[in-house]
């Protein structure tokens, strides 16, 4: 008996399946009240009980004499009336009838629902929650992702089916493996891609590997205000004019933000008039495909993911799930057709675009557009490209007529005017590269004795700058202690390479020997703990810039003499050092006391 009674205060279903066969065999049989004890309740219940049993000669009445003599356990559970009258003496319900029965657990025609969890830093996706996640170790990162379980769920591929299949000719969906050869054969890889006409459009194709790819679906993201919208616009611009193939078409631009009066303003303001370029206003999926089919557009803009829905899916615009299946229909859209298709995309308050990180797994390329709210200027960079470099970036300046290519980048981190004269005490020049392009920025440097301030570092690492003060302590013989250094890079740029090390040097001897550095002169190069000299990478493409923009003079470490040697920079003289000391006693004037 103790495995039955083990079962019996284990599972409860099993008492109620007991009194149910128990309580229905003798349902029809004339009963008493009696009561028991109930171990699982906890309280005492009043139950009928049969007053004799029945012998195998009296027939059961109101028995059908066809029917089995086999209990129907099925039938038994399906309600819960078949216990008779039960009433609890507690004035509650007695056991059972506040439980409900095997069968009616289940609801039928309730859907289930199916929940993931979604890491927003890597989209690495878990089954379960587990506090971090497991593929970046980042802790708070994963998000629930509940999806839909009946059978009339509707996803981005099925949306997007419903519109092929009057569209595309018969036969394309049926896809076969196809030989490499056989792919490539009859393709023109030069003229493969879309291009951009013009200096913007120039810009533009180099962030995008050499032009427009098509059927890809490229993804780009903003702060708000930054222009996005005014980037994609002369975009579709472009690519509709065409003047790189020579024939004109139509690009459809979907704003589910604005009316097309807004965007029409807009447009008129740019100076852009072109016939093939089509506006509509609108946030459904399935309306903008059909939209797309009737006009069989070059291109696709849809301005912004987070705005439009695609119906059947769980959540309003802008989830998760909703921005999952409509990009997932997009891309379909894209492949299928071989129509590119440009996505904008929100960003978050940290920067990051807005919705799950497997969005930007989805897409085929992400590009960020940057700018600061003081500054004109504009950089468009490539964060993922399936199709070419993300090394690239684009440089613009914003204007009341639209955005304009920079031809000059360097423009923007250096000072319009100096001064009146053409040396400034405390200022060197230097070359950074971002990406695969190089940019000329300015750092300034005070040196302030008897200032309350010991240290004040804008847009240098903060280690980065006290290991070179100690450098120039230590190993060029500097009293730096009782000075105050206060360290600034112009236009509000970031020095996050180690090749402006010497520029930071120079720039502290400038200010602390007050002896100004000739306008001319820019300093390439990493200083070790020893004082040394140390040679930065492409550093050819970098004194090539010095050269072009007119200087006169470059000082870089000895060891990238050798790479340097035998390539015409012009009238740029090249200075190779050992050491500080000796950028100290060639810049300077030699017979200046250092100590």
């Amino acid at each position: 008996m103790r495995p039955f009674y083990f079962l019996y205060f284990k599972y409860p279903q099993i008492h109620k399946l007991y009194r149910t066969i128990h309580t229905t065999r003798f349902i029809s049989q004339p009963s008493t009240v009696s009561t028991f004890y109930d171990p699982v309740t906890g309280r005492l219940v009043a139950q009928r009980t049969p007053e004799s049993k029945h012998t195998e000669s009296e027939p059961e009445p109101d028995r059908n004499p066809n029917q089995s003599s086999n209990f129907d356990y099925a039938d038994a559970l399906k309600d819960d009336r078949s216990y008779g009258s039960t009433t609890n003496l507690n004035s509650s319900q007695g056991f059972g009838s506040g439980r409900s029965s095997f069968g009616a657990s289940k609801k039928k025609g309730k859907s289930k629902s199916k929940s993931t969890w979604v890491c927003s830093e890597c989209g690495y996706t878990d089954g379960q929650w587990w506090g971090y996640c497991r593929e970046c170790k980042n802790v708070n990162t994963m998000k629930e992702f509940k999806e839909s379980d009946d059978g009339g769920k509707t996803n981005g591929f099925s949306a997007s089916e419903k519109i092929f299949k009057s569209w595309l000719p018969k036969g394309v969906g049926a896809a076969v493996p196809l030989r490499l050869t056989d792919v490539n054969r009859g393709v023109n890889h030069s003229n493969w891609r879309l291009p951009l006409s013009g200096e913007f459009g120039n810009e533009v194709s180099r962030v995008l590997g050499g032009g427009l790819v098509p059927g890809s679906l490229v993804l780009v993201g903003g702060d708000p205000g930054v222009g996005k919208s005014t980037l994609m616009l002369q975009i579709a611009a472009l690519i509709a004019e065409g003047k790189e193939i020579g024939k004109a078409a139509p690009v459809l631009y979907v704003s589910g933000e604005e009316s097309v009066e807004q965007i029409g303003n807009r447009a008129d303001r740019m100076d852009i008039s072109t016939d093939e370029l089509f506006l509509y206003s609108s946030t459904d999926i399935e309306d903008i495909l059909k939209q797309a089919q009737a006009l069989s557009p070059r291109a696709l803009i849809i301005d912004s993911i987070q705005t439009v829905h695609l119906a059947g899916v769980t959540g309003s615009a802008g989830g998760i799930y909703q921005i999952k299946e409509c990009t997932a229909a997009l891309l379909r859209f894209a492949k299928q057709t071989d129509i590119p298709v440009f996505l904008i995309g929100h960003v978050t308050k940290s920067g990051d675009i807005a919705g799950p990180r497997v969005l930007e797994h989805i897409v085929d390329a992400v590009l960020y557009m940057e700018g600061e709210h003081y500054s004109s200027h504009r950089l468009l960079r490539a964060f993922k490209n399936r199709f070419g470099s993300t090394d690239e970036l684009g440089v613009f300046e914003m204007s009341p007529c639209g955005l304009k290519a920079c031809t000059n980048p360097s423009e923007i981190f250096l000072s319009e005017e100096h001064s009146d004269s053409e040396y400034l005490a405390g200022l060197a020049i230097t070359v950074v590269m971002d990406g695969s392009r190089p940019f000329l920025i300015e750092i300034q440097a005070l040196c302030a004795a008897g200032s309350s301030l010991s240290r004040q570092v804008n847009g240098v690492r903060v280690g980065r700058a006290d290991m070179i003060i100690s450098v120039l302590i230590k190993q060029a013989g500097l009293k730096l202690e009782s000075n105050a250094i206060f360290l600034n890079v112009v236009s509000g740029a970031t020095l996050t390479e180690t090749a402006g090390d010497l520029a930071v040097a120079a720039a502290i001897c400038s200010s602390f020997l007050e002896f100004p550095i000739p306008n001319n002169v820019a300093f390439i190069g990493e200083i070790g703990l020893g004082g040394e000299l140390r040679s930065v990478r492409k550093m050819e493409k970098r004194v090539s810039t010095v050269a072009k923009l007119g200087y006169k003079k470059c000082v870089v470490p000895t060891s990238s003499e050798n790479s340097l040697r035998g390539l015409d920079f012009g009238e740029l003289e090249i200075i190779a050092c050992r050491n500080l000391k000796q950028v100290i006693n060639t810049v300077f004037v030699p017979t200046s006391e250092v100590d």
